[in-house]
């Protein structure tokens, strides 16, 4: 079996910020657009983005996963913006996106991430195409499951949420996907553990039960703007989770560069085969190699 090569990058956070009605600036919208405008706006940059992409798309991998907040405030204008870049990025079969946070900002725009996006969400059941989490996609040895951790929250609360509908539907896919051979990669927004209560998966403990019961082979989440790779519970050992930078920012504070990870997967005997490589910007604002680790 040929090696496959999965990239993943997340939190593109489009820049520029579409200018708002001021009708639109209500509520947390308006405390979102202070912090973009006095803040956000100077380290997330379109063109760290698109050098960062260039080179992902050089490395000419099988398949990419973008692991949500492709907008900022979930304005009406940031919708076509988005599908256009993710269409630069890559067609439908070959980019999987799930939503973040950030897409799903406020009640009243929540749903048009999934119906602006709906080809980029669709599994391979066609009964439940377009923006029916958790949706499967079969990649080469891949099975790439995504769920949706995006809900629309109070001002200053970034949280997550499954929900029960999405966890029962989940564990029936992964009891499934058990019985077969196949490296199965779960995408989520939102880390499965965080220090940051208003920033937290609400039932993370949940899903990480139902991982210690079916397994999975590797977990890709975005969300914290940093490296992260920290180790589940699984039914045969630990599973590793990945979290990466921003796809759009300048180094800040504790927040590094924009990178994103490459993940060169491969049967190996009777077990699985898994290295990553990040790549990101370096000092001199040119995307080169940070490091290689084999995870599995």
């Amino acid at each position: 079996m040929a090696k496959f090569t999965l990239a993943h990058l997340s939190d593109p956070h489009l820049p520029p910020l579409p200018r708002p009605k001021l009708r639109d600036l209500a509520g947390k919208r308006a405390l979102g657009y202070l912090n973009w405008t006095r803040n956000r706006h100077k380290y997330h940059r379109r063109e760290v983005l698109d050098a960062l992409v260039s080179d992902m798309q050089a490395q000419d991998p099988d398949h990419i996963a973008v692991t949500g907040d492709l907008v900022n405030l979930a304005l009406e204008a940031e919708f076509a913006p988005a599908r256009a870049w993710l269409e630069s990025v890559g067609a439908p079969d070959r980019v999987t996106v799930i939503p973040g946070n950030h897409d799903a900002y406020v009640r009243v725009t929540a749903h048009r991430f999934g119906e602006v996006l709906r080809h980029y969400l669709d599994g391979d059941d066609a009964t439940r195409a377009g923006a029916a989490f958790p949706y499967l996609r079969r990649r080469g040895p891949l099975a790439l499951i995504s769920v949706s951790s995006a809900v629309p929250t109070p001002p200053l609360m970034a949280t997550g949420r499954l929900g029960r509908g999405q966890m029962d539907a989940l564990g029936r896919i992964l009891a499934q996907l058990s019985e077969e051979q196949a490296f199965r990669v779960l995408l989520i927004h939102h880390p499965l553990r965080s220090n940051a209560r208003a920033k937290r998966l609400t039932d993370s403990s949940q899903l990480r039960a139902l991982l210690k019961q079916h397994g999975v082979e590797l977990i890709l989440h975005g969300h914290d703007h940093v490296h992260s790779t920290i180790w589940i519970e699984g039914p045969n050992g630990t599973i590793p989770a990945i979290g990466v930078p921003s796809a759009s920012a300048l180094a800040h504070g504790r927040y590094p560069a924009a990178a994103y990870n490459l993940f060169s997967i491969e049967r190996d005997g009777e077990a699985w085969r898994c290295e990553q490589i990040v790549r990101g910007m370096g000092d001199d604002l040119q995307v080169q190699q940070l490091q290689q680790t084999r995870l599995i």
